[in-house]
């Protein structure tokens, strides 16, 4: 009898200490897709794929157009902001500062496509991007090379080459501190401006934060490719890192 009573208090005790355990949180990501300038039809898809990609990957996922959402006590919730293929001047002065002291807080940033088509006078951005678009010939097939297997958004990949049809993004301003993970092959499309050396795929660490961007993603038909979606999602774990706590104290950009 005492044996019966003694397993039933250590089920009580397990079930009231269940009660005090605060369930883990998913990381949350901000989508952020507003246009000052050309409007890609595939922003639609690209949100919707996105939230699937959350519900798969146990994180949450926030869509917005709303600039004013981009200060410091707002940002702070989110483990990564995504600039989906957004164009031109997107965000003011405070609202750069705010997102400025986000990343140097050990934030993360996904840029997808457009998002180097984005915030030309704000050379911050740019570098924080790895560099700006400055033209595209036609929607074609190339060859994509392979350059670093490693990295959670290209480790799934085994081959040397990706064959992938998209709009072929030119770049000016490449930052050097960039960490290539998918050039171009030139020689395999027409309309190439960089040369032998053109990036597509990149990261890097970036000012107390994590930066990852892919050129990929103009066409609906991409973002239903199961290897872009492989590889983004890479980039988007890389940018949310290992779920520390935002620092502030190491932000150094003043806001307005």
């Amino acid at each position: 009898m005492k044996k019966v009573i003694s397993f039933c208090l250590l089920i009580a005790t397990i079930i009231l200490f269940q009660g005090f355990i605060t369930p883990k949180k998913n990381p949350k990501i901000l989508v952020f897709s507003k246009t000052k300038g050309y409007r890609h039809a595939s922003i639609g898809v690209g949100k919707t794929t996105i939230q699937k990609l959350g519900m798969d990957h146990h994180f949450d996922v926030d869509t917005t157009e709303n600039a004013a959402l981009f200060t410091e006590d707002n940002l702070k919730q989110y483990a990564a902001v995504i600039f989906l293929s957004t164009t031109g001047d997107v965000l003011n002065n405070a609202q750069q500062a705010a997102f400025e002291r986000y990343i140097q807080a050990g934030g993360g940033y996904v840029g997808i496509h457009a998002a180097t088509d984005t915030e030309y006078d704000w050379p911050w951005y740019g570098k924080l991007a790895g560099a700006y678009f400055t033209s595209h010939p036609a929607v074609q097939e190339a060859k994509f090379i392979i350059k670093d297997r490693k990295h959670p958004s290209t480790k799934f990949i085994t081959d040397s080459v990706w064959m992938h049809k998209d709009e072929l993004y030119n770049f000016k301003d490449i930052n050097p501190d960039i960490k290539v993970l998918i050039t171009i092959d030139e020689t395999s499309y027409n309309g190439g401006k960089n040369g032998k050396f053109h990036p597509f795929s990149w990261y890097h660490n970036f000012d107390g934060g994590r930066s990852f961007y892919t050129s990929m993603g103009h066409t609906d038909e991409t973002w239903r490719e199961d290897k872009f979606l492989k590889h983004l999602w890479g980039g988007i774990e890389y940018a949310v890192g290992h779920q520390k706590k935002l620092d502030y104290s190491k932000a150094h950009s003043r806001l307005p």
